[in-house]
């Protein structure tokens, strides 16, 4: 792989860095405080195209590679990982098959209009009794004239008290496997219970969505009936990279703040990076998020020039895996640098610090990647 960035690589790097530097930052912890949705910064985003990087021309997208994409949405999260993550889910996982199994009308209707942040989407995967385990899904869709009568909860749905779109996996019997469903706020059938409260990303909604006797037409299922389970699992090996993309991000912002403030403190006379034990610790840090910008960009780079996610899949997990890793490490070292201050919401390392944990979660345990390599390095 060439690790140099293309020139149109760097120019989304640095446009995207502006913005951070110029809108994100700056609101980042009101956006905490408030704990809303941030309706305006999800406009911005939508307006230097962010929600269409992945997608092509037809739909208005950049048809980026993703690269890019990573990119993007680590400098998105290095202002705040809130916003971050409803990028993503707007970009990645809430249109994805919306883009790749709906037909014409779907895309001019609900597409189109949620790349340029007008409708808000989501996907609906995780069970209270399904989560890691995929077979555990209890969901269900029942065939009937014109449609499918759909049935059942999901759960921790990033952005459902604002999504006016369910990307749904549900089974058309006991044991069928699983078929993809695009399921309309405006579906008679579908409510939305209370967000949860979170240890972090205090922006980003999550809540639990539930299907009574949901009437979806037969236009709106994606794909094939019983087509859902290896679609999921190609788009998994996309998140895992685009959370490692997230985890470097955030991780970055807290090394920033670390190696600033440990110029500006003195102690004993002298600023604080002349101590051994700083030095210590700031060096680690910066070969931690070195080595994992470099996994994190390698599997994305995998993922463009491979058609079959299983020419990349150990990657990906690797990388969600030692991004999310060394990212929490990272951070929780930020805060003991800060010493007291770490502790203290006058500055951002609490913050990154909480938030950070989610990277640990989105995407597959640590636990879960360990068992997806291994599996891959024994055959």
């Amino acid at each position: 792989m060439n690790f140099e960035l293309s020139e149109e690589q760097q120019l989304l790097r640095d446009t995207l860095s502006r913005f951070c530097e110029e809108r994100i930052k700056p609101q980042a912890a009101a956006i905490d405080e408030a704990g809303e949705f941030p309706r305006e910064l999800f406009r911005e985003l939508a307006d230097l195209g962010v929600f269409g990087l992945r997608y092509p021309e037809s739909v208005g997208g950049a048809n980026t590679d993703f690269v890019s994409y990573c990119l993007a949405i680590s400098e998105i999260a290095r202002g705040s990982l809130s916003l971050a993550a409803l990028a993503a889910m707007q970009s990645l996982m809430g249109t994805h098959f919306l883009n790749r199994f709906g037909n014409a009308d779907i895309r001019e209707h609900l597409l189109k209009p949620a790349i340029k942040g007008a409708k808000i989407g989501t996907i609906c995967i995780t069970e209270p009794d399904a989560g890691s385990d995929l077979s555990a899904i209890t969901t269900t869709a029942g065939k009937v004239d014109g449609g499918y009568r759909l049935d059942g909860q999901k759960t921790w749905i990033t952005s459902a008290p604002v999504a006016e779109f369910f990307t749904v996996f549900a089974r058309t019997g006991k044991d069928e496997p699983l078929t993809i469903f695009l399921v309309e706020r405006e579906f008679p059938g579908v409510s939305v219970g209370r967000a949860f409260q979170k240890m972090g990303c205090w922006g980003t909604s999550n809540a639990e969505v539930f299907f009574e006797d949901c009437f979806v037409p037969e236009d709106h299922r994606l794909g094939e009936e019983g087509e859902g389970e290896r679609a999921l699992r190609e788009i998994l090996a996309e998140i895992r990279i685009m959370t490692g993309a997230l985890a470097i991000g955030v991780a970055r912002a807290a090394l920033d703040e670390a190696v600033q403030y440990a110029a500006q403190r003195v102690q004993f006379k002298r600023p604080i990076n002349r101590f051994q034990a700083i030095q210590m610790k700031l060096a680690e840090m910066g070969t931690d998020l070195e080595a994992a910008t470099r996994l994190v960009h390698y599997a994305a780079w995998l993922k463009d020039h491979n058609e079959s996610y299983e020419s990349y899949q150990r990657e990906a997990a690797m990388a969600k895996l030692f991004a999310s890793e060394r990212a929490n490490e990272i951070c929780d070292q930020a805060t003991r640098i800060l010493g007291a201050y770490g502790y203290s919401q006058e500055f951002s390392a609490e913050r990154y610090f909480r938030d950070i944990r989610f990277t640990l979660y989105g995407g597959g345990t640590s636990e879960i990647l360990k068992l997806i390599i291994a599996k891959e390095m024994t055959g």
